[in-house]
């Protein structure tokens, strides 16, 4: 697992690692993520970021925020 990334959503503050940050690069459709101990799957369709289906549920827009981040970064 990498470093602590922090986000901000709805002026609320968030930490996530990425968890198969070796394996991420331009074609990258899924991802892995631990968000406050929990492990999320997201999954991009198109240019959508969204949550595997027995995941806990979040809002959308969250999804979309931590998908975009994770691309920033990762120059995906």
């Amino acid at each position: 697992m990498g470093l602590p990334l922090r986000i901000t959503f709805n002026d609320q503050d968030y930490v996530y690692q990425i968890i198969n940050s070796n394996l991420i690069n331009k074609h990258t459709t899924e991802l892995e993520l631990m968000l406050n101990g929990d492990k999320l799957h997201l999954i991009k369709e198109n240019t959508v970021w969204r949550l595997r289906e027995a995941e806990p549920v979040l809002d959308p827009e969250f999804v979309q925020a931590l998908g975009r981040s994770v691309s920033l970064r990762m120059r995906m």
